[in-house]
């Protein structure tokens, strides 16, 4: 954990051309192409095709019943997923879009992110399938009992599956949890970057000072995930942030930019720069369709939660450790709003010339 966080903060103490830049110039490929083996070799086990025809590629439509319980979870949990991995909610896809040139095609680069985005997703889950199938397929056991959700799949079933393989089972191991590392470090790149970036801006600070002070404040509180219990508590708080966190923050999104700043206003500066224009029914998504969609995504996450504890979970554990994540943010979150920003140093420091100069 001390090595990850060290190696995120070197590259984001640099400067954006010298860090984030060469990071993603370096990890992206090497994560498309260590994934594009992974599928390959995946595919070629006993039983992987059956299972991947089967559970992966055959659409279910019972499984995404609303009028199920099981149901609205699956809704729940596409959502948060999705959330998840377009970086939504965090800060980050708005702090690396102001390092854009001014002349940007803005809505085609958001239309190439998501589709690149689900693209990879669905490449990635050829490899999960087939491997489980393969496991299903070794023990004599259904592909349903063999399967689980959250942590437990890539940190218990998934290493199961790996150790039932004929033949060289520790590189096929050793390539599965490099792809882990490399999206966990690249992710965390991202968040750092978004904090840091937002805590320059706040309050005047260094790159190196906000970086360092973020990265110092992650591995400490990275430590508690290093305990025995802290599979469990990564569980819960990684529940609570995709289903709760992320929507609520979209909500707010979509209130800020749609009746605060003015959908229109934005639409009409995102047209400015050229490529893909935005057509105005983005205005009713933005006002209407997508809060409507998230409040309804919300409220079926919470009457689930409290309906059915997650993973069996206690509710007191729930309300302690992910209620307590989501309390102590928004705190955070609302202290650091209502500190006035630092003027610029341009306002500060320029002469009476250089005033003159500009009027």
């Amino acid at each position: 954990t001390a090595l990850a966080w060290g190696i995120c903060w070197f590259i984001c103490y640099r400067e954006v051309s010298r860090g984030i830049e060469k990071a993603s110039m370096i990890f992206m490929p090497l994560l498309v192409v260590l994934t594009l083996i992974l599928v390959g070799w995946s595919l070629r086990l006993d039983g992987a095709m059956e299972a991947v025809k089967e559970f992966y590629l055959k659409a279910n439509l019972s499984r995404i019943d609303l009028a199920t319980a099981a149901g609205r979870k699956v809704w729940v949990a596409a959502f948060g997923q999705i959330f998840f991995t377009l970086s939504l909610g965090f800060g980050i896809m708005i702090t690396y879009a102001s390092y854009l040139p001014k002349k940007t095609d803005i809505t085609g680069n958001a239309l190439i992110t998501c589709f690149l985005n689900c693209l990879y997703s669905i490449i990635a889950g050829f490899a999960v399938f087939g491997t489980i199938g393969f496991m299903a397929k070794a023990k004599g056991v259904p592909f349903e009992e063999a399967i689980t959700s959250g942590p437990g799949l890539a940190f218990v079933v998934y290493p199961e599956a790996i150790n039932q393989l004929p033949m060289l089972n520790q590189l096929f191991g050793a390539l599965f949890f490099l792809v882990l590392i490399v999206a966990g470090i690249s992710s965390m790149i991202s968040l750092t970057e978004a904090f840091s970036c937002s805590i320059c801006d706040k309050f005047d600070l260094s790159r190196k000072k906000a970086t360092s002070i973020i990265c110092s404040i992650g591995l400490v509180g990275s430590i508690v995930f290093c305990t025995r219990a802290g599979l469990f508590i990564l569980d819960i708080v990684d529940h609570f942030i995709n289903n709760y966190a992320l929507i609520i923050g979209g909500i707010v999104e979509c209130v800020l930019i749609g009746w605060l700043l003015k959908s229109q206003v934005m639409r009409r500066h995102v047209n400015k720069t050229g490529g893909l224009r935005l057509h105005p029914l983005w205005d009713l998504c933005v006002r209407f369709i997508t809060p409507a969609i998230l409040l309804i995504v919300l409220g079926v996450a919470l009457l689930a939660d409290f309906s059915d504890a997650y993973e069996g979970y206690s509710i007191h554990a729930l309300l302690l450790i992910g209620g307590g994540i989501l309390f102590l943010t928004w705190l955070a979150s609302f202290i650091l709003s209502h500190i006035p920003w630092k003027p610029e140093k341009m306002e500060t420091e320029h002469k009476p010339e250089e005033e003159n100069l500009l009027t």
